[in-house]
């Protein structure tokens, strides 16, 4: 069952002996978008269950607190970016990345008519989620891809999408780090300034990540969950429909609301996520170096230790039988 993160009671560690008895495997992903036809597939298309997991996907909005969660063990995995995710390792967290659902980029940098490059940013409020989440860390590549100083950029921060899309919208910010989602329906006074996929190429966007207890204690587990996104995430590429449909009843949105079938369509015909769920670890090398010329984290870990290879070999093993 989707339902948003009891985020109180989260940071509390209000769950009961009981739940940490059961087998329930906690997967949290942020706030559902419109892409949310692959990452909910999992669950919704039954593929946890053929594994034998009872899978209780909780929605959170913003990064930073997904993250808190999945390192104080009140959840088993997360699917969200991988920046977090390398970043939380390299700090000593015991965060792995355990697979890659989604490395290809479909964030977009959407500003006002008139701005016409990075350079014209400066001076200019910025909309972001939180600082060190995905959208922030991206941003910094693409400034940094274009030699654009970081500090000369006003940030504005505010969690989702959505959030940020009504801003620049409304006027309130030049510009906003979103999904290419919002370009089927956005106005004629605001377009496309930069992509992520095209600014910064290495730069990985979802990968599912663990904890170290969970490694410890539910191993078998965590193997049979990632072969089930193996299966889910090949079933969604296969079958356009069926996970456009998915999107809308996760984000309630409209029949007539064309934004899940532009992102479908794109990450299917630019293989964007690929089912196989690789850990590129020249990628990871990477993104390490570009956070540490950012001030993101003081040095480079070697990349062996932010990642379990062998998690994705496994469930490689059991998804193909």
């Amino acid at each position: 069952m989707f339902k948003p993160f009891i985020i109180a009671v989260m940071l509390l560690g209000g769950f009961s002996a009981a739940h940490a008895q059961d087998k329930v495997w906690k997967h949290g992903i942020l706030e559902a978008k419109s892409d949310s036809g692959f990452i909910g597939m999992v669950d919704k298309g039954g593929f946890a269950a053929k594994r034998g997991l009872k899978v209780e996907i909780l929605q959170i909005k913003a990064g930073a607190t997904l993250m808190k969660a999945l390192i104080s063990g009140e959840i088993d995995s997360v699917d969200m970016g991988a920046a977090e995710s390398i970043v939380a390792g390299v700090r000593g967290t015991g965060v792995k990345i355990v697979g890659c659902t989604w490395p290809g980029v479909p964030q977009v940098v959407l500003a006002k008519s008139e701005i016409n490059s990075l350079a014209d940013l400066k001076g200019k409020n910025v909309a972001i989620s939180s600082p060190g989440s995905l959208p922030d860390l991206l941003f910094r590549g693409m400034l940094d891809a274009a030699d654009v100083p970081f500090a000369d950029v006003k940030l504005a921060t505010q969690g989702a999408d959505l959030d940020r899309y009504k801003s620049l919208v409304a006027g309130i910010v030049d510009a906003a780090v979103v999904s290419n989602e919002f370009e089927p329906i956005m106005p004629p006074n605001v377009k496309v300034l930069a992509k992520g996929g095209v600014a910064v190429p290495k730069f990985l966007r979802l990968c599912i990540a663990t904890n170290s207890k969970v490694l410890a204690e539910r191993r078998d587990d965590l193997v049979k969950f990632v072969a089930a996104e193996m299966d889910a995430y090949k079933y969604a590429a296969a079958n356009r429909d069926v996970t456009i449909k998915l999107a809308h009843e996760m984000t309630q949105a409209k029949p007539d609301d064309k934004r899940a079938e532009f992102i479908t369509d794109q990450a299917i015909r630019e293989k964007q996520m690929d089912p196989a769920l690789p850990i590129p670890a020249d990628r990871i090398d990477w993104m390490q170096e570009l956070f540490v010329k950012a001030g993101v984290i003081p040095k480079t870990v070697p990349t062996a230790t932010l990642i379990d290879a062998s998690v994705q070999a496994d469930a490689a093993k059991l998804a193909a039988k």
